[in-house]
């Protein structure tokens, strides 16, 4: 890779399609992981509110490792099967049916979140705390036909969900210059008030007793959160956006249209380095895939065949979007770590809910991408036996075991994704350590 000698905003006007241009200069942290020789890592979830259809979804239990029948669901996937690794008896460890369905990448449940010390924040708000600044967007939170529901800051918040127009409006369409002095401008007066709540917060504080006096301190936590925001969100307001060639996608009728159409904004969002944490979830709407229905009421199918048949439709297609996007990351350079984008981006499918009976336990879990050891079905200890014996880890396990949940946290699986992505945490939520068998090269 050449070095340019132009300013960034020259080689904007000059090069016409610049995808992925932000990577290819100006930010420190990509430099610094140049000089540094530190790949920058990249993260997207696909998932859905209602779970599987888990006889199709799972492979048999008897074949672990490389060798195994790849499932009806998953068959898009056969292609990349040295890409990719299958998980089985892997949860958080609760009941809770549709309640699991904002735990899938915490581990806690929002309502338990304050005995945690980072609350019930997500994976992919972690990612952005850890990139800051070196994107223009911290993260994505996207939604077709469905609202995303997996993405909490630090502080609790629910992040809102986009939908694939303005995901491409977002990342490529230049604001009028009235409405970046206006942005400024809102920057700037937000500043100035949480200059101002602070001040008075710590005059307060002197006058509240000691549980007052932490509930202060958790405000004034979320206030500093937003600042750093704030801060990292204003350098941006002046910074030209790339150029794609890609035309504005037409949203259309039809799920699959839309599902297809988000998983080239997605791509296009990691090649022009415009975030690097991605979550989408993807619904259905009556009519498409010619069938007639609604999800939440194919998802208590009661084994019923019509509905059965209507999952595996939708199901199979939202994991050939998988496979789509990961022939798409395949085949894009990685301009600042070399290989492809897929080398250095981890795909995580997965839901919450582990199928519509309300079930949460044995998630359904597929990872691909990301420089992981892939190609392998990774069966796990399920539900704990009775005479289970564990003392170094005796408490952990007696909960478990009287909740008839699987020996390993899936946020170990969570853990061990942050710190293939560069963070040096030994916990993260509920984990317990990194997942046992999943290494990274």
């Amino acid at each position: 890779m050449g070095k340019f000698h132009s300013s960034r905003r020259q080689f904007l006007k000059g090069a016409g399609v610049a995808i992925a241009l932000p990577m290819l200069e100006s930010l420190p942290s990509v430099q610094a992981a140049q000089k540094a020789k530190q790949p920058v890592k990249r993260f997207v979830c696909l998932s859905n509110n209602y779970g599987v259809y888990q006889k199709a979804f799972f492979a048999d239990s008897s074949q672990m490792g490389a060798k195994y029948d790849m499932p009806e669901t998953l068959k898009a996937l056969e292609k990349h099967r040295k890409d990719i690794t299958l998980f089985q008896n892997l949860d958080h460890g609760f009941t809770g049916g549709h309640q699991g369905v904002p735990v899938f990448l915490s581990g806690v449940r929002p309502i338990l979140a304050h005995n945690y010390v980072e609350g019930n924040i997500s994976l992919d708000q972690k990612l952005a705390e850890h990139h800051g600044a070196a994107t223009r967007f911290p993260s994505m939170t996207l939604g077709v036909r469905e609202r995303n529901l997996l993405s909490f800051t630090r502080t609790g918040v629910q992040v809102p969900t986009i939908d694939m127009r303005a995901a491409y409006r977002a990342m490529f369409f230049e604001d009028t210059p009235e409405k970046k002095v206006s942005r400024t401008e809102r920057f700037k007066r937000q500043n100035s008030i949480l200059d101002v709540v602070n001040e008075q917060a710590k005059s307060l504080s002197r006058d509240l007793n000691k549980q007052d006096q932490h509930k202060l301190g958790e405000y004034l936590d979320s206030v500093r959160t937003l600042e750093q925001k704030i801060e990292q969100q204003e350098p941006w307001v002046n910074r030209p956006k790339p150029k794609t060639n890609v035309p504005e996608p037409n949203p259309g009728n039809r799920t699959e249209d839309q599902l297809k159409a988000m998983m080239e904004i997605i791509a296009l969002a990691l090649q022009t380095d415009s975030t690097r944490a991605i979550t989408c979830v993807s619904g259905f709407a009556n009519g498409d895939f010619g069938l007639n229905g609604g999800y939440h009421g194919f998802s208590h199918h009661g084994e019923r065949p019509e509905p059965v048949a209507a999952l595996k439709k939708i199901e199979s297609y939202q994991i050939s979007m998988m496979a789509y996007l990961i022939d798409l990351l395949k085949a894009q350079e990685d301009p600042v770590n070399g290989g492809t984008l897929l080398d250095h981006t981890s795909i995580l499918y997965g839901c919450g809910m582990a199928s519509g009976g309300h079930s949460t336990r044995n998630l359904p879990l597929v990872l691909a991408g990301g420089g992981f050891k892939h190609g392998e079905h990774k069966v796990y200890p399920g539900p704990l036996s009775k005479d289970k014996k564990a003392p170094e880890r005796l408490i952990s396990l007696q909960r478990r075991l009287a909740e008839g949940v699987s020996e390993v946290p899936a946020a170990n699986l969570l853990l061990s994704i942050l710190q293939n992505c560069g963070l040096e945490i030994d916990r993260f939520g509920s984990s317990t350590g990194t997942l046992t068998g999943l290494e990274w090269s």
